[in-house]
């Protein structure tokens, strides 16, 4: 099954996944973001961070392999008056052609083999100064019910992040936090938290 294929099978179904509100990680380091600036929302899915980074004056583009998730964020993007640019793909295919000011991830299930690819994507797209801001579920999750893939290949570890950002100011935290978002997202989580800033 294809990306596309096991994200439009969760999008499909009525209302949103995982809600209507950001990622509250990521919705807590906006003041870190240039004014006005482009933004990247990675694995954007129903657009529930792209529409809170547009409504605050965001120049937004969001990525996703569900084209169903993206036409209910351009339908949300429309109903508020919001201009939002959609790129329906997989990340694995994503390549880094643009520079943004920031770019924020929640829950990118990736594969330990395709992260690399990933990183450096985000390097290459990163703007002098730029921010990059993401959740992730860590390998631990499997002990909680709250959400997130069963299969500890699409889970992380903080080393994945710190072995590629070994010489940065990266800021990697694991820990335990409650999720909700939707009805995906619920409970107890053990996640971890990256902040990095390219200076």
């Amino acid at each position: 099954m294809s990306q596309q294929e096991f994200w439009n099978s969760k999008f499909s179904r009525d209302g949103y996944l995982y809600g209507l509100k950001p990622n509250s990680f990521i919705a807590s380091k906006v003041k870190l973001f240039k004014r006005a600036g482009k933004i990247l929302c990675l694995g954007e899915g129903e657009g529930r961070n792209a529409i809170f980074l547009a409504k605050r004056g965001f120049d937004v583009t969001a990525i996703d392999a569900s084209d169903i998730g993206l036409s209910k964020l351009e339908q949300r993007a429309k109903e508020e008056g919001l201009n939002i640019k959609t790129m329906c793909l997989d990340l694995n295919e994503w390549e880094a052609e643009e520079k943004y000011d920031a770019i924020v991830a929640s829950y990118l299930h990736m594969y330990e083999e395709d992260r690399a690819k990933l990183f450096e994507n985000i390097d290459e797209s990163l703007a002098s100064g730029g921010v990059f801001v993401g959740e992730f579920f860590s390998v631990n999750q499997l002990n909680f019910s709250s959400g997130g893939p069963k299969d500890e290949k699409l889970l992380y570890k903080v080393e994945d992040f710190k072995n590629h950002y070994a010489f940065s100011d990266a800021d990697i935290k694991e820990q335990i936090t409650i999720l909700d978002e939707g009805k995906g997202h619920q409970g107890e989580a053990s996640v971890i938290r990256v902040l990095l800033s390219d200076n």
